[in-house]
């Protein structure tokens, strides 16, 4: 199978992904998939029958675009593949509760779509996380952003706070920090490759979160592989699948130009 771009980091293939994918024979710490939602009338925008139970094939760990009217519409499929949603039970503390896992994160747009006045504006998407196997066996890393408030430094006490299991005593030291939210603020891309292209900076903290430093991601749907750019951005290893051959051949045109480190501490 030979790669319509690669270089030392990322690679880009151009056809449909469940015959790649086979011939490929990869095994990915990560999928990040921006599927065509089937929602519209659009030629392109049409859902690709089996690709969960392909992808399935080849990782236990996916974030995956989509809006909630396209999640309950195939999540008897998502199932079918043995996807987990990370809303799922994760394990149990140490009386035997369940601990319930709340990966997913929402993408609030700096302008929306839809002018109808009865109902609110849409200016967020959803990216899902999926996983396959114990919750133990995939990745997780939370990336942490800059806290500019007070210092909350604490000293130990004895409480005993229900949080996903017990807390006990504990000492606190505020290191500037804090636990990335799941809402996440990133303007839309205007003008890119692809008409539903999504913000790097969007996609570098999942990737960041999902996929170990040297591990391998996957986007089955590349579109203007904005994926492959990000995984540059977090030093990992990116392979991106698309099956329209002037997405593929612009993204590659913008790959082989010189990148250069970001404000994100990685290439840009």
């Amino acid at each position: 199978m030979e790669a319509y771009y690669e270089d030392g980091t990322v690679q880009l293939y151009l056809g449909d992904m469940r015959e790649i994918l086979p011939a490929l024979g990869v095994t990915a710490d990560l999928i990040v998939a921006d599927p065509p939602y089937g929602e519209t009338s659009l030629a392109w925008d049409r859902w690709p029958e089996g690709w969960l139970s392909t992808a399935a094939a080849y990782s236990n760990a996916m974030w995956c675009f989509g809006s909630q009217r396209m999640f309950f519409e195939h999540l008897d499929e998502f199932r079918a593949a043995n996807w987990k949603l990370s809303q799922d039970v994760i394990g149990h503390d140490e009386d035997g509760e369940p601990i319930v896992g709340d990966v997913n994160v929402v993408w609030e747009k700096h302008n929306g779509t839809g002018f109808a006045t009865d109902r609110f504006k849409r200016v967020h998407e959803h990216i899902l996380h999926w996983y396959r196997g114990p919750w133990g066996g995939v990745h997780q890393d939370v990336p942490r952003t800059v806290y500019t408030g007070p210092d909350k430094h604490a000293r130990a006490r004895a409480s005993r706070t229900p949080h996903t299991g017990a807390i006990g005593g504990h000492h606190y030291d505020d290191d500037g920090t804090r636990l990335m939210r799941s809402v996440i603020k990133v303007k839309s891309v205007r003008g890119g490759i692809h008409r539903t292209q999504k913000p790097e900076p969007l996609l570098l903290p999942l990737i960041r979160y999902g996929c170990p430093p040297g591990g391998l991601v996957l986007d089955p749907f590349g579109g203007s592989c904005a994926t492959l750019f990000a995984a540059r951005q977090a030093g990992v290893r990116a392979i991106a699948i698309e099956g329209h051959e002037p997405h593929a051949e612009a993204a590659a045109k913008r790959l082989a130009e010189p990148y250069m480190t970001d404000l994100f501490g990685g290439a840009a």
